[in-house]
């Protein structure tokens, strides 16, 4: 044979007498064992220890595979004496590599190839043979072999073929290997995120359904399920009696489930309790300590609660089975611990809430004042039986439909529309068709909305009526012998000198009398102004009204030294009002700013335009009023007594008309004072619009 002076090869060994004459070649060549130590011809590190199954039926072909050519190259060898028993090995052994030959009494490679493909079994195999053929390699090929080789063949050409197959094995089984860890984590991902769906689902239920016995069965269910425990259970702390009782179960016997009633200083759910941390017994832990039932597994968490500590414990237990609970359980179960503790504060609160409700509801219902409360967007959300009687109106019905559908009344919507100002407790008189009288004040309640209150004040306005005629008719009777004593008074110098003395008493029976003039006139002029007279309305501009009644004051102000300046936005707009009676308001309001700042002082006069009024205010720096006496300054008669306002003279009925005044101009009057500092009248009147309507 022709022999190249390449790679080194298995050479075939002559047979004995070395005489070649006729002798050929025969289908199984010879080899002998060389006592020389073999060179390694790999060109690769193998994996340590990868099998190989040498499977010939040459004696001397095996040992050299093995001992030449693989082991020196850090592979295993295994060897097989024929197919038989090399298919027997390769079931039992399962190598990573079988190097087949092809010619075998018995079981032919081919045979054994056909054997372990039938049979399932992957294993690479290269096949080797003496005589190879187009056919024979087709015919390898398609029952699974890997490579091809013919004897003779060189030792890089079979390490080269060996390491061709393993690498592709290798790869396989990186390739499995990938594929089960990927399916293991897919299914940790899986139970992961049913993990979280059921936290969300009883997350959701917290949140949203107020039945606790629900929610609780849904949390010891889903924690039994999630720890995969045979059973659990839910106890809650009964504070007075320092027992733990039973609150939900799964799994349990009823029997069992009806005496699972603990103290919490002698069991291991009280020791939970009491430390506020889990307890994850399991194997031999479990016949140490005492439980309510005999368990082999056992997990319990407490249900922890802001400002309550520890309510309740949440356990889960292996009754039957050795599995026990780990680290992620106590994970799992500590938030849906959670979760109950928030279901039962959720239930609490809602318990005290509908107890507190019923308990508003009850109150408002019996009230005999009416009142009406709508929410941010207008709408009602509260009307008690007083105020949808005196409104006619359903209060079920009413409830979430917009004040300005379910209220007719003129008066008491112009009060709802009004735009609402900071420190302006808004009220107005509402008149029923029956005849009867309400006094309704709206408030404005931050994140809720709006609250008026209705008082019924028809008796009140029937007294008022009787009292306005009484002083009406008793002050033009006053007038008469008035004028009568003022003709003698000033008479009396005429008849005869008067000492001194007499001049100083005629000048206070003048002073007192100029009072009971201003007195009387006060009073009739508050008659007329509520009873309507004299209020004929007219589109007008306010701001030369400002400035005569300003410099009709000023020199009162500089008499005492005192600043009157007035300040007007460009542009203000028109009111619909009656000019005498608006520039009435404004001489009382500047001529009291006058009396009560001390000399020196300054007021300012300013208008201008707010959310379609027009705002007028007329500040001071003087003496203030104190905070007690600030909500009774514009009833009628009402005057502060202090020590610096002894000496001021004043009727007590100025800041009564300008309130009478304001009010039949459908605006409002308010003040902001700080004694010591000084005062600020505001009034509020609606501009009037181009349609010829107040806004």
């Amino acid at each position: 044979m022709g022999l190249s002076s390449g790679s080194p090869r298995i050479w075939p060994l002559f047979p004995i007498p070395l005489d070649l004459r006729g002798v050929g070649l025969c289908a199984k060549m010879c080899y002998i064992k060389l006592n020389v130590t073999p060179p390694c011809y790999s060109r690769s590190v193998a994996l340590s220890g990868e099998r190989i199954l040498i499977v010939d039926d040459s004696a001397e072909a095996r040992d050299f595979l093995a001992e030449y050519v693989l082991r020196p190259n850090g592979y295993e060898p295994l060897t097989a004496r024929d197919g038989r028993e090399g298919l027997l090995m390769a079931r039992e052994v399962s190598p990573d590599l079988i190097i087949l030959d092809m010619q075998m009494p018995g079981l032919s490679g081919v045979e054994v190839l056909k054997a372990l493909r039938e049979e399932g079994v992957d294993i690479p195999v290269i096949l080797s043979t003496f005589h190879g053929s187009e056919e024979l390699a087709v015919q390898a090929f398609r029952l699974g072999a890997r490579d091809y080789v013919i004897k003779p063949f060189e030792v890089e050409e079979i390490l080269t073929a060996v390491e061709r197959a393993l690498q592709e094995a290798r790869l396989r089984r990186e390739r499995d290997e990938l594929t089960r860890k990927l399916q293991e984590l897919n299914a940790k991902l899986q139970q992961q995120l049913q993990e979280l769906n059921a936290i969300y689902t009883i997350g959701k239920s917290v949140t949203s359904v107020l039945d606790l016995e629900l929610v609780l069965n849904r949390v010891t269910e889903a924690a039994t399920y999630m720890a995969r425990a045979e059973q659990g259970s839910l106890m809650l702390l009964d504070e007075q009696t320092g027992e733990l009782y039973l609150r939900a179960a799964k799994n349990i016997e009823e029997k069992t489930a009806r005496r699972m009633r603990v103290r919490v200083d002698d069991s291991l759910a009280g020791r939970v309790i009491q430390t506020g941390r889990p307890v994850l017994l399991a194997g031999e832990q479990t016949k140490k300590i005492a439980t309510a039932y005999l368990v082999k597994a056992l997990l319990s968490v407490p249900l922890r609660s802001p400002g309550r500590g520890s309510i309740g414990v949440l356990t889960v237990a292996n009754v039957t089975t050795d599995r026990s609970f780990t680290e992620h359980d106590i994970f799992i179960l500590s938030a849906l611990a959670d979760y109950a503790a928030i279901a039962i504060e959720n239930a609490n609160l809602f318990s005290r809430l509908q107890k507190e409700k019923g308990t508003l509801e009850a109150i408002l219902q019996g009230m005999a004042e009416g009142v009406l409360v709508t929410d941010l967007e207008g709408r009602i959300i509260l009307c008690n039986d007083t105020a949808a009687q005196a409104l006619n109106i359903d209060p079920r019905r009413s409830l979430g439909q917009p004040v300005s559908i379910t209220v007719t009344n003129p008066d008491l919507l112009d009060l709802f529309l009004r735009p609402p100002l900071e420190g302006d407790p808004a009220q107005t008189e509402v008149s029923l068709p029956d005849g009867r009288t309400f006094n309704a004040h709206i408030s404005t309640v931050p994140q809720v909305g709006k609250v008026v209150v209705m008082q019924d004040v028809t008796h009140l306005k029937e007294l008022d009526r009787i009292r306005a005629e009484f002083v009406s008719t008793v002050s033009h009777d006053l007038r008469t012998p008035l004028t009568t004593i003022q003709g003698y008074v000033e008479l009396l110098p005429r008849v005869g000198p008067l000492n001194e003395k007499q001049m100083e008493f005629i000048s206070h029976v003048r002073r007192s009398m100029k009072a009971i003039t201003e007195l009387i006139s006060d009073l009739l002029d508050l008659g007329r102004i509520e009873a309507g007279y004299d209020l004929e309305m007219h589109p007008l501009r306010v701001d030369p009204i400002i400035v005569d009644a300003a410099a009709e004051l000023r020199p009162e102000a500089e008499a005492k030294k005192q600043s009157l300046t007035v300040q007007i936005a460009p542009s203000i707009p028109l009111v619909l009002g009656n000019a005498r009676r608006i520039r009435q308001v404004l001489t009382n309001l500047i001529s009291n700013a006058i009396k009560y700042t001390p000399e020196g002082g300054h007021i300012c006069v300013a208008a201008q335009e707010k959310d379609r009024h027009l705002l007028i205010s007329v500040q001071d720096d003087g003496l203030g009023i104190p905070y007690a006496d600030q909500p009774y300054i514009f009833n009628k008669f009402f005057r502060v007594t202090t020590e610096e306002t002894a000496d001021i003279p004043g009727t007590g009925l100025g800041l009564s008309i300008v309130k009478s005044v304001v009010d039949r101009h459908r605006g409002r009057v308010w003040v902001e004072s700080t004694p010591g500092e000084g005062s600020t009248f505001y009034v509020l009147l609606p501009a009037y619009e181009e349609s010829g309507e107040s806004a």
